[in-house]
């Protein structure tokens, strides 16, 4: 399965973040925290060069709690203000305007020097489809001011939002890169949502959730489908196809049925808080 998707909108989106950066201060970058690599566009690093940067592992409550922890140093090593939050009960927010203006302290300081007095920092959010971005805003504004869905592709074009009197935002759509050079990171993608379900082979998808389970998580699928374990992902496909009765005519066990369970339960933190990726398998 050879994963690409990029409708015609995003190449419009990336035009027009590059025409408003450079009305920017600070560019805020939501990932999801189940994959943070995955998720975080290449592009936004050349399109942002010379802003300060605060990466948000959002959803961090979806994910491995350990690796929320190694991912936030992995950031911050690199050079970014880091925060993990989660924007649909608010963990985390109420911290951003700190970071935000700690990472604008300079700017903040010139305005000051020339007299000017309570500019507000001008934030553009970014990051890919279905990563929370609204949802966030929302949450972070303390109103509804945003679209959300759970679908990628709910923002269409760019909105500003005065959010208090420090902080100003710019949304936009969410955008993903042209094409995956490593084709994992559009597994990963599509295991979290940010890929159109339409255009997955989802058996094929939960194949390969299966496989990184068994390595890395090897008791989740056991315990929430009571099966026993084994080494083969299709048989494991089976009997959890059996055992939550998705079936075919004959009683043979239905598997595109099965895997679309099983990838609705990963996303719905049924199977646990479950990472797919650590810091030590990427390089920024």
């Amino acid at each position: 399965m050879n994963i690409q998707w990029y409708p015609g909108h995003m190449t419009k989106a990336r035009r027009m973040m590059q025409e408003n950066i450079k009305l920017i201060d600070i560019v805020i970058e939501l990932v999801d925290a189940r994959c943070p690599i995955s998720s975080k566009n290449p592009d936004i690093d050349s399109l942002a060069a010379g802003k300060s940067r605060l990466i948000l592992l959002n959803k961090s409550d979806m994910a491995d709690p350990e690796k929320n922890k190694l991912w936030e140093s992995y950031f911050r090593d690199k050079g970014f203000y880091v925060a993990a939050i989660n924007s649909r009960s608010g963990a985390g927010i109420r911290a951003i305007t700190g970071i935000i203006q700690e990472a604008c302290r300079e700017k903040i300081e010139r305005d000051l020097k020339r007299g000017i007095k309570n500019r507000p920092v001008r934030a553009m959010i970014v990051g890919i489809p279905n990563v929370g971005k609204s949802t966030f805003i929302n949450s972070f504004a303390g109103k509804a001011v945003a679209k959300t869905g759970n679908k990628p592709g709910v923002t269409k074009g760019k909105q500003w939002i005065r959010l208090n009197k420090n902080v100003e935002l710019l949304d936009t759509p969410g955008i993903l890169w042209p094409k995956f050079e490593d084709q994992n990171v559009g597994y990963r993608l599509a295991m979290t949502g940010s890929i159109n379900d339409d255009i997955l082979n989802m058996t094929e998808l939960c194949l390969i959730l299966i496989r990184y389970m068994q390595r890395v998580y090897p008791d989740a699928l056991s315990a929430r489908y009571q099966i026993e374990a084994s080494d083969d992902p299709v048989r494991i496909l089976s009997e959890i196809a059996l055992a939550r009765g998705c079936l075919v005519k004959g009683g043979l066990p239905d598997e595109a049925k099965a895997a679309k369970l099983i990838i609705d339960d990963f996303r719905s933190l049924r199977l646990g808080r479950i990472t797919l990726e650590a810091p030590e398998d990427n390089l920024l």
